[in-house]
């Protein structure tokens, strides 16, 4: 399975409690931080939700 790498670009300050939980799921706690996971539909799914927040990137 591929990998992707999330980068959160934008604060959570502001968004509903529900995105900041997905934040924390994610493993994102600071801007700019980066982590890689595989391409599950769950991880692919949590990402699309805060796609404004983040950037997504196939490594």
């Amino acid at each position: 399975m591929a990998k992707i790498k999330i980068t959160q670009v934008k604060s959570s300050i502001g968004s509903t409690k529900s995105q900041k939980a997905t934040l924390e799921a994610l493993g994102l706690r600071k801007l700019n931080q980066t982590i890689e996971h595989e391409a599950t539909p769950q991880i692919v799914g949590m990402a699309n939700k805060l796609g404004h927040l983040i950037s997504v990137e196939e490594v």
